[in-house]
C-alpha cells in the first residue's frame, strides 16, 4: 500500500512533484498539499488540496493528520509548527535542517563552521555595524535579509558610502546580514540528493545565468573544465553529508575569477536548476526527491543529453489574463504551470531545449535565441 505524501506548497514545484508522485502508485497512494491559491498548479494535476497559508499552524496539523510522509517545495513553512507535528508525520527534510537554511546567517555560519567554503559574512544589527562591516569587506558589498528572501528579492548592493543609510533602512528593521562580494565569472549549481539511509548523488554540474536576479537560464552540462566540474560535485557531497538532510537539495555556488569555488546559498528541496533533468537524464529530480524522502535506492544521475533550460516569465509591464503559449518544435519541451495571471517577471513555464547526439551546447544556445521570440507573455484581449 503507497505512502500519502503531503507538501507545503503547490507552485510549479509541487506541480511536478505531484506528477512524479502519480507514476509511483506503488509508493505513493495519494499526494496532498497545502497552498493559499484555489486551484494551484499542483491540484491541477491531482493532488488534493488545503487552502491556507505555508505558515498556518492548524492547516500544517491538518497535512500532517492526513500525511504518511511531509515535504516541501517552499521554505516558508513554519519550521517550530513542523517539528511539533513530527509524531503524526515523518518529515523530510527535517525541520531542525529547514530552519537553519531558512535563516542565511544560520546556514552560513554552519558552512562555515564544517570548512565548507562561503564568501566572509557578519551580523548586522545596527547602522553603526554595518559602516564597520563595509570598513572591513569593502565596496561592493551585499546587504542581505537573513529570512524570507528568494529570486534576488532582500538583497541590496551597497556600492559605495553613500549608499549606507540607503541600504540599511530599505530592509526596516529586519533581521540582516553583510556578505562579502565576490568577484565571479559564473554562477553554478549542483542538484545534489541524499537519500534516509545516507546514501548521496549529485547531479553534473550546471551553468546559470540570471536577468533580474531571477534565474532565466540553465545550461546542462556548464562550461567549465573537468577539474573545476569534479571540484563542486565534491563540495556539494561535502554539504549533503554534513546536512544530514533527506530529499533533492540545490547548492547554488561561483566559480570565482582565480577558479575557485564558494557556495553562495542552498535550497532545501527541487530546484529551478533541475528542471532540466526532466528531459536531460534517467531520473529527473522530482522522482529523485521523492525517492530519497521515501528511503528508496536513488535514481542515476547520468546526464542524458546536453539541455538548455529556458524560464518563460511574465512581462515587466502587464498584469493579467494572457494568451497561452504553444511551441510545437522537435526536441523542444514546453511546460507551463497553470497560473492565469501573469505579473512582471513571475515564473509561468519553461522550456527545455534539448540536443541531438552531435549536436554542440554553441548550436543549441543559437537555437534558443530563435525560439526566445515565442515565448513572450501577451495579454489576452
Amino acid at each position: 500500500m503507497g505512502k500519502i505524501l503531503g507538501i507545503i506548497g503547490g507552485g510549479q514545484l509541487g506541480m511536478m512533484l505531484t506528477e512524479s508522485a502519480k507514476k509511483m502508485p506503488e509508493h505513493i497512494s495519494k499526494i496532498i498539499v497545502l497552498d493559499p491559491t484555489e486551484n494551484c498548479p499542483a491540484a491541477q494535476v491531482g493532488a488534493e488540496q488545503i487552502v491556507a497559508d505555508f505558515k498556518d499552524e492548524k492547516a500544517i496539523q491538518e497535512l500532517a493528520e492526513k500525511s504518511d510522509i511531509i515535504t516541501y517545495e517552499i521554505e516558508s513553512g513554519d519550521s517550530d509548527v513542523l517539528k511539533s507535528v513530527e509524531s503524526k508525520a515523518e518529515i523530510n527534510p527535517s525541520p531542525e535542517t529547514l530552519k537553519m537554511i531558512q535563516d542565511k546567517f544560520l546556514q552560513k555560519t554552519f558552512l562555515s563552521e564544517n570548512k565548507i567554503p562561503t564568501p566572509e559574512f557578519i551580523k548586522i544589527g545596527s547602522l553603526d555595524d554595518l559602516q564597520q562591516g563595509l570598513k572591513k569587506f569593502g565596496y561592493p558589498s551585499l546587504l542581505k535579509a537573513r529570512r524570507d528572501a528568494y529570486d534576488g528579492r532582500g538583497n541590496f548592493k551597497v556600492d559605495s558610502p553613500e549608499d549606507n543609510q540607503k541600504a540599511f533602512d530599505y530592509f526596516k528593521g529586519q533581521n540582516i546580514m553583510l556578505e562579502k562580494f565576490v568577484p565571479f565569472k559564473m554562477e553554478v549549481s549542483v542538484i545534489a540528493a541524499r537519500n534516509t539511509k545516507g546514501q548521496i548523488k549529485t547531479y553534473p554540474l550546471v551553468e546559470n545565468i540570471h536577468e533580474h536576479n531571477i534565474l532565466r537560464e540553465t545550461i546542462a552540462p556548464a562550461r567549465v573544465s573537468k577539474e573545476i566540474s569534479d571540484k563542486a560535485e565534491e563540495i556539494a557531497k561535502d554539504v549533503m553529508t554534513v546536512l544530514k538532510g533527506a530529499g533533492v537539495f540545490g547548492i547554488e555556488m561561483f566559480v570565482t575569477t582565480d577558479d575557485q569555488i564558494v557556495i553562495n546559498e542552498i535550497a532545501p528541496r527541487v530546484h529551478n536548476s533541475g528542471h532540466h533533468t526532466l528531459q536531460s537524464s534517467e531520473t529527473s529530480q522530482f522522482e529523485q526527491h521523492i525517492r530519497a524522502i521515501l528511503g528508496l535506492e536513488l535514481g542515476s544521475v547520468k546526464l542524458l543529453h546536453t539541455t538548455i533550460m529556458y524560464n518563460i516569465l511574465g512581462s515587466k509591464d502587464f498584469q493579467g489574463e494572457y494568451h497561452p503559449l504553444e511551441i510545437s518544435e522537435k526536441n523542444v519541451f514546453l511546460k507551463m504551470y497553470g497560473k492565469k495571471i501573469s505579473k512582471p517577471l513571475r515564473k509561468l513555464g519553461h522550456l527545455n531545449l534539448v540536443a541531438n547526439q552531435e549536436e554542440s551546447i554553441e548550436n543549441l544556445i543559437q537555437k534558443l535565441t530563435g525560439l526566445k521570440e515565442k515565448t513572450h507573455i501577451l495579454a489576452l484581449k
